[in-house]
Order: structure tokens, then C-alpha cells, then sequence
């Protein structure tokens, strides 16, 4: 579901990942819902997949939105590498 170098953001809560994911698809950003992998922490079990060239718009759009990314991760062969 993660493909290589994809990002991977975590947020605090399930109210806030949909939040996100809706700001997002309103904007055309190209993002995914996805469950959070098992190698990272989350309280709320899901996360936002999307590439790196999309990074800049999506963190702007989130920003504007009052939704931060709590924890980004590039995925690096099996792991993840905090960004």
C-alpha cells in the first residue's frame, strides 16, 4: 500500500486524518487514507499517504486548514525514516 519514498503522515486523532483527507480532496491534492503502518505509533490508527513532489502543496493546504502534520515519514526500503 506504502510505495518506496512515498510520505506518511500521522496525526493526533481520527477527527483530525479525516479532516486533513477532506481539506486535501477538496484541493485535488493527490493523497490516500490509509491504515498507519504497523511500524509507527498511532493513537488513531490511521494515516495519509502521498508522494513527495505533492509535499509543499499538501503541508501548505493543511497549514491554511489549522490541520499540521504531527509526524512525517518517508518509507526507505522495510522502514520508515522520520522526515
Amino acid at each position: 500500500m506504502v510505495r518506496e519514498n512515498d510520505l506518511v503522515a500521522v496525526f493526533h486523532s481520527v477527527h483530525k486524518v479525516m479532516k486533513a483527507e477532506k481539506v486535501l480532496k477538496q484541493a485535488g491534492a493527490p493523497v490516500l487514507l490509509i491504515p498507519t503502518p504497523r511500524q509507527l505509533s498511532s493513537d488513531c490508527g490511521l494515516a495519509l499517504r502521498f508522494e513527495d513532489r505533492d509535499r509543499e502543496q499538501i503541508e501548505t493546504l493543511l497549514r491554511e486548514a489549522d490541520v499540521p502534520i504531527v509526524e512525517l515519514y518517508r518509507k526507505q526500503g522495510k522502514e520508515y525514516l522520520a522526515v
